[in-house]
């Protein structure tokens, strides 16, 4: 019924991971060489741990909020760029639903329940947003600005629009018109989702969603700060071992051909710098050095 097995000799103990106990902390890998014998571990001095199959569900309970929330807040990004997986972080952290400024029955199947709240209701504590127009911006109090790379962005919305969440667009889609269109009118679209958040929004946290991904708790905590709310260090570490969720792709389907023209690259670094610039206009860390060149 636990998540974490560990044996010392003849003994097995089981329980949760905790701040002195986690999973990910290795160790030296000589002093597991010759620990083959599970009975007697270099006499009992060691412990073999296991991640057993159960999930962790110190923070699978999510409710909606008892009392509206005073303050609105958008968890903005542009499309691809990781906004259902900073919801299920956010989620899991909290307790408490995300609403969302769309409906996608996809997501309400898979637990995402503030899908079907209005997304004014504020019973949910952010809500999600793709847009990026002057009058939907004002609307919200403060946002959590969610940036990604583009190149993995438009990727990962050419997929969505023609696979599905989980699925793959196919190589014919890659390959025909649908593909150098795609890339011309949401690349620049890219681009002013972050200006115009820069220029309009109330009160922003930005987070880069490669960040996010390089150091989990610490940015989680940032954004749970910032949505005015504490969280204990047990949810947090039952975040970090349920960290994918439901709609992560699995594995990257690598295709044999490179899917950017020179022409698209020149295109989408122009963009990249232009953000960079006005993030760092604004006194905000500036784009993720993986981003340029490609």
């Amino acid at each position: 019924e636990f998540p974490l097995a560990v044996i010392r000799g003849r003994e097995c103990y089981c329980g949760y991971p905790t701040g002195r106990f986690s999973l990910h902390n290795g160790t030296d890998g000589l002093l597991c060489s010759g620990m083959h014998n599970a009975s007697s571990p270099a006499e009992g001095k060691y412990c073999l741990v296991y991640q057993t199959p159960v999930q962790d569900t110190r923070c699978t309970d999510r409710k909606f909020l008892t009392t509206k929330s005073k303050v609105f807040v958008a968890l903005s990004s542009f499309p691809g760029a990781g906004n259902t997986w900073a919801r299920h972080l956010i989620e899991h952290a909290t307790g408490y639903y995300t609403g969302s400024y769309y409906f996608d029955g996809a997501l309400y199947n898979k637990g995402f329940k503030g899908e079907k709240d209005h997304w004014r209701s504020r019973r949910t504590i952010c809500v999600k947003t793709h847009e990026s127009g002057k009058t939907e911006i004002e609307m919200f109090d403060s946002a959590i600005l969610l940036i990604r790379n583009p190149y993995k962005s438009l990727m990962a919305e050419f997929n969505r629009k023609y696979a599905g969440h989980l699925g793959y667009a196919t190589d014919r889609n890659w390959k025909s018109k649908e593909w150098p269109d795609f890339v011309n009118s949401y690349a620049s679209w890219w681009a002013s989702h972050v200006l115009d958040w820069l220029k309009y929004g109330k009160r922003l946290l930005v987070i880069h969603y490669e960040d996010l991904k390089q150091s989990l708790i610490p940015k989680l905590k940032e954004m749970v700060e910032f949505l005015n709310m504490t969280v204990t260090e047990d949810r947090l570490l039952c975040v970090e071992n349920n960290r994918d969720g439901n709609f992560k792709r699995s594995g990257a389907k690598q295709k044999d051909f490179e899917p950017f023209t020179q022409e698209m690259k020149d295109l989408i670094n122009r963009y990249i710098l232009t953000v960079d610039e006005a993030l760092r206009g604004r006194n905000f860390t500036g784009l993720p050095r993986e981003y340029v060149p490609r």
